[in-house]
């Protein structure tokens, strides 16, 4: 455990990388001594465990339900080794360092959270293990990518810098996706430097391998998009919730309605003033999250 009581598991990988996942335990037990299902939280491209630190806090510590809280960073990301072959990032491999994790952690079935690249993963894993995922909740992403919105993402991550404080790195954050989160106020743009960055020889840099960005940058607007629906129907068996920014560029409202069709006991959400990806742990977000969570179990 740090000094914040969050545990910290450094677990070694089929390949011999260590992955590294954080863990927030229920901080009391329920009052009829039931012990709900845990919570998994896998991030978006270049981001890592830290993006769920408000959310896992505000889960494990739930008055009526608290809940253990696995969030995780895939490789290359956070305090994840970094892969000397780049072409091991992508969703297949990370999907089994998921597994792989979930076995090290004794989490054998779960709640599933997914942002952006997390909610790809979790396609992947309603195949690879359809016995550990008892619900999903995607976060700003579906069957449907925006190519729009990926170009978009290519163009900031190739072009992410190095700053001189933590101050100018929140600034910068706000200045390029201030647009797209008009709700967001100055201490949320602070937690975001936080999660996004490290300091490093005297620099506040981001805080992941640029190795990552290289398969986006191949990307073009004429890129024909893959098609995801086979896989999203094996997310038709369970309980499944899609949040959505109200100015995402990556998720559209025409493919949450033709997500709505194919599963229809879908819980849909629309976060205004926010883009991609929503923050999961401001209000108006996390309560309507916790009541799907407590009708699962």
């Amino acid at each position: 455990m740090d000094r914040n009581g969050i545990g910290e598991h450094f677990i070694r990988v089929r390949d011999g990388l260590t992955l590294f996942a954080a863990e927030y335990p229920a901080i009391r037990r329920r009052s009829d001594g039931n012990i709900p299902l845990p919570v998994v939280c896998l991030p978006g491209l270049s981001r890592n465990s830290r993006d769920f630190h408000g959310f896992a806090r505000t889960v494990s510590s739930d008055p009526e339900m608290p809940r253990r809280v696995i969030a995780i960073d895939y490789r290359g990301r956070g305090r994840s080794d970094w892969d000397a072959d780049p072409s091991r990032y992508q969703l297949s491999v990370e999907a089994g360092d998921v597994l792989e994790i979930c076995s090290a952690l004794d989490i054998n079935a779960a709640i599933f959270v997914g942002t952006s690249r997390g909610g790809l993963i979790l396609h992947l894993l309603a195949g690879m293990a359809p016995g550990l995922s008892q619900a999903n909740i995607l976060n700003d992403i579906g069957p449907v990518i925006e190519i729009g919105g990926l170009l978009a993402i290519a163009r900031y991550l190739n072009d992410e810098g190095r700053y001189t404080s933590w101050r100018a790195a929140a600034m910068a954050l706000k200045m390029l996706h201030g647009p797209a989160f008009p709700a967001l106020e100055a201490a949320d743009w602070d937690d975001m430097a936080e999660s996004l960055y490290r300091e490093t020889d005297g620099a506040i840099v981001p805080d992941f391998d640029p190795a990552l960005v290289a398969p986006l940058l191949e990307l073009s607007a004429e890129t024909p998009p893959a098609d995801l629906w086979p896989l999203f129907d094996r997310l038709r068996e369970k309980p499944l919730m899609v949040i959505r920014g109200e100015t995402s560029s990556l998720l559209s409202q025409n493919t949450v309605s033709d997500m709505a069709r194919r599963h229809s006991g879908m819980q849909a959400l629309t976060v205004p003033g926010q883009g991609h990806a929503p923050l999961l742990h401001l209000p108006g977000v996390i309560e309507p999250i916790s009541r799907f969570m407590a009708a699962v179990g």
